[in-house]
């Protein structure tokens, strides 16, 4: 636990860790990552081989010190509403709480976010009795913006049942837009003030091209899939996000933070496995990219590792490629 971390190496070894969502509080870089398990059930488009039950928070004092794993900070069985399946989470810090956003299938097996508190920011958190009303599917971030105003953005196909809910309510045999029609777009919320609720309805991310005309359904080299995150640089807000089909951390801006993003290109090409997540924190002067990959589990997908490399800009707000096969 005492071994220095290195760019484009696991954080920790011990356990495996995914789905990185990098904040910095108290002056420390904090990563909220999943926790993959073994698992001996089926792997499938569903993503029943991803069956993680909690929680650890994980920091470092600068980005050349250890890795301190702070244990559990919150497990299914202790969330009321929760049946199964802790992905992707998320924090952010307001009204002097640190707050965790999380997805969870619910007794009925649909996908909801629920939210978690704290005094510290590695935890550990305690759940609300239920999850966010009007919430769904996966992949909480959460901004809170320069206004002091908090948005939450969620999402993601085939397995985070977001085609399930293209009427409103939840229907099992929802199925995605014809691959000529525009593509599904991650949904944002404006969060209440005690950052327990949505202030108002959820809505869709339109994602477009440089003309204005949305990306398609069949585009899936720019097409929306999961993971969405959105930071802010100079005058912009950067939407990224994984392409799921074709393994990319797309991005797009806005001068909004609710959209419509115009798409930009590419942040990092395919890892070593099927699922790419990741999220992207300032520190100490300098952007930084943090991501998994399955090079600790020898390409095991539903054991994944988390990881970090330096990501730089363009003189015009362009995000330069990260090539994962140079790093």
């Amino acid at each position: 636990m005492d071994k220095k971390v290195q760019p484009n190496e696991p954080l920790v070894t011990h356990i495996y860790t995914a789905d990185p969502s990098a904040h910095v509080y108290e002056g420390k870089i904090y990563v909220y990552p999943s926790h993959d398990l073994d698992h001996n059930g089926p792997s499938n488009d569903n993503g029943d081989q991803y069956a993680m039950e909690d929680y650890h928070v994980l920091s470092m004092e600068n980005l050349d010190s250890p890795c301190v794993d702070h244990g559990e900070a919150l497990h299914v069985k202790d969330i009321p509403w929760a049946k199964q399946q802790l992905w992707a989470p998320d924090a952010a810090f307001k009204n002097n709480t640190y707050y965790l956003y999380f997805p969870a299938r619910d007794k009925d097996d649909i996908f909801r976010i629920g939210v978690a508190t704290s005094d510290n920011p590695a935890g550990p958190f305690t759940p609300q009795e239920s999850y966010i009303p009007g919430s769904f599917s996966i992949d909480p971030a959460v901004l809170v913006d320069e206004d002091d105003k908090a948005y939450i953005y969620f999402g993601g196909l085939w397995g985070g049942q977001l085609e399930k809910w293209q009427t409103g309510t939840f229907r099992p045999d929802g199925e995605g837009p014809a691959l000529d029609a525009p593509a599904l777009g991650p949904i944002v919320a404006e969060l209440s003030d005690d950052m327990l609720t949505f202030k108002g309805d959820p809505q869709e991310i339109k994602i477009v091209d440089e003309d204005g005309n949305p990306i398609l359904a069949g585009d899936e080299e720019r097409r929306f899939f999961e993971g969405p995150w959105v930071h802010k640089y100079k005058d912009y807000y950067y939407l990224s996000y994984s392409t799921g089909t074709t393994h990319l951390i797309a991005y797009a801006t806005s001068k909004s933070p609710t959209g419509p993003f115009t798409y930009k290109g590419t942040i990092l090409t395919p890892v070593t496995g099927w699922t790419t997540h990741h999220s992207i924190v300032q520190f100490e002067g300098k952007w930084y990219l943090f991501y998994h990959d399955c090079s600790l589990s020898d390409g095991v997908d539903h054991k994944r590792s988390v990881k970090f490399t330096e990501l730089k800009y363009n003189a015009d707000g362009t995000i330069q490629t990260i090539d994962y096969n140079s790093l």
